[in-house]
């Protein structure tokens, strides 16, 4: 579900431009968190703080600067620059020609060897778009969509669009790409399993001896990439599967029950409700 973070009436009583649109699904490999845009005042900055997950900027007008591991990048129009969850950064407008840009923010199990493909890294945090007209309208795209029916998949085809348009723009390089580290192999593993036996009765040591981990350790990697617990993982992606077969009219409450994995129907309700904030009753009413 997307929602405005400004009502638009208050937009020309800003002193800058803030519109931003926040994205709410499971953590899965990829996915698109928020999105928005800025027209800054002169010398408007953000940090030295950390952010929790990737956001990616792109400039349209104006110029400023990026703070990052004690280097500094100064940017204008047709560039942008990456943040990394975690890590100490700063940005500002520049204080003659402050920037406009738009940012879009993401995370999941792939985000990063994805952001290495496309060669930003934490030593190199920038990019030129070389003239590619689509990061001039993504936003725009991405607004128009806005409410629409199937705006969540829309929204993922547009953060994987935006993906290739960077690995397209990137410079050529004869160093190879990193392998993955283990840690993503095992998220994406245990992922699959959960992908496929979601609709049985399956626990957390029975993904974790899928993958030949302690399940202590394997929730820790869950916890440490994605913000949740393995538990909380497989109960969210329950409940999104869940969400997808309300629309079919012919399954009753205890059929999706039933689906994704539960045996008893009140139980199934009570954490449906919990993860999407209405009952299965109220969610297909809505619908």
């Amino acid at each position: 579900m997307l929602w405005k973070g400004i009502d638009t009436m208050l937009l020309n009583h800003l002193p800058y431009t803030h519109y931003t649109h926040s994205v709410s699904y499971p953590p899965m490999d990829l996915n698109l968190l928020f999105f928005g845009t800025e027209q800054c005042t002169a010398n408007h900055a953000w940090g030295p703080g950390v952010r929790d997950s990737y956001i990616l900027h792109y400039i349209h007008q104006g110029s400023g600067v990026l703070r990052i591991q004690e280097r500094e990048y100064h940017l204008t129009a047709g560039q942008g620059f990456l943040i990394f969850p975690d890590v100490i950064m700063n940005y500002e407008a520049d204080a003659d020609d402050p920037w406009v840009y738009t940012w879009i923010g993401f995370k999941g199990i792939n985000a990063k060897s994805l952001m290495q493909r496309a060669h930003l890294t934490l030593d190199h945090p920038v990019y030129d778009s070389q003239g590619r007209s689509w990061f001039e309208h993504f936003y725009d795209q991405l607004l128009a969509a806005y409410n629409e029916p199937g705006e969540d998949v829309y929204a993922q085809g547009m953060l994987y669009q935006l993906i290739y348009e960077l690995i397209a723009c990137a410079p050529a390089s004869t160093t190879p790409l990193r392998v993955a580290p283990s840690r993503e192999r095992y998220l994406q593993q245990a992922i699959e399993y959960i992908e496929n036996s979601y609709s049985q009765k399956i626990s957390v040591l029975d993904i974790a001896a899928s993958v030949g981990l302690d399940r202590t350790y394997l929730s820790g990697l869950f916890k440490a990439e994605l913000g949740v617990s393995l538990q909380q993982f497989m109960i969210e992606y329950r409940m999104k599967r869940a969400l997808e077969l309300l629309h079919h009219s012919q399954l009753s409450i205890s059929d999706i029950s039933r689906s994704v994995g539960y045996t008893d129907p009140f139980l199934f309700s009570k954490m449906f409700k919990k993860v999407i904030g209405h009952s299965p009753k109220q969610t297909r009413e809505r619908l």
